[in-house]
Formats: structure tokens, C-alpha cells, sequence
């Protein structure tokens, strides 16, 4: 997970790690080494907008190193769009869950995202 905001991560993780082993970044940055770290990711709960590198930033940063792994990336959007978050996430095809939200629709995405990745793994052999 990629968010820059503490309480909203820490509360999220605790939910999560009841069926999911997760891993935390706090900026962009650190979780472009994370993920370039070679570590079995299946998805990536990142927030949109964040000081630093954005999620939009980074979302291009592992498309140009680590092709693919973009895919991989369920954003977490809040109400503060620029025009360039609105452009980006009309052009991409990555999963989204609006700020606030309720756990369950944040698990469905998780599942989902996971089961494709999965998929996509089986395929490639």
C-alpha cells in the first residue's frame, strides 16, 4: 500500500493484514524501490495524489522500468482532482476506489485485482 497519510494507512492496514500480507510505503519514491525490489506483489493499493512522486508518477516510473507491474496498481482517489488525475485516470484501465470508502469495496477491488494478476501469471507460465 502507498499512502502518504498515516492514520488513513495504519487503520487500512490493520483491516487488511486480516487476509493480506501487506507491505506500507509512505511515498512514491518508496514504493517505486519496494516494488522494484523484486518483491511478490499481486496489487498495490496507491494513493492518486501525494506529495513527492504521485501515484500518477509512479504509475509511469514502473511502466518505463518494470513493465507490467503498472498493471498492478489500484488507486485510492480523494475529492482534490487536478486536471491531469482526471486525464490520467480516463486513459488508464487500473482499478479506482473513491475516498472516503467503506472496507468491503476496497477488499472487492483487492480481490479482483489479485485473481487477475494470478491469472496473468498462470498465463505467462
Amino acid at each position: 500500500m502507498v499512502e502518504d497519510e498515516e492514520a488513513v494507512a495504519e487503520g487500512l492496514r490493520l483491516l487488511l493484514e486480516q487476509e493480506y500480507a501487506v507491505d506500507l510505503a509512505s511515498s512514491g519514491q518508496q514504493a517505486l524501490e519496494l516494488l522494484l525490489g523484486g518483491g511478490p506483489f499481486d496489487a498495490v493499493l496507491c494513493d492518486l495524489m501525494m506529495p513527492g512522486m504521485s501515484g500518477i508518477e509512479l504509475f509511469r516510473a514502473l511502466k518505463a522500468r518494470a513493465p507490467g507491474m503498472e498493471e498492478r496498481l489500484v488507486f485510492m482517489t480523494g475529492g482534490a482532482f487536478t486536471a491531469e488525475a482526471e486525464s490520467f485516470l480516463d486513459e488508464v484501465a487500473n482499478a479506482r476506489v473513491e475516498k472516503p470508502f467503506d472496507f468491503a469495496s476496497v477488499d472487492r477491488l483487492l480481490r479482483v485485482a489479485v485473481a487477475a494478476q494470478r491469472r496473468r501469471e498462470q498465463t505467462q507460465g
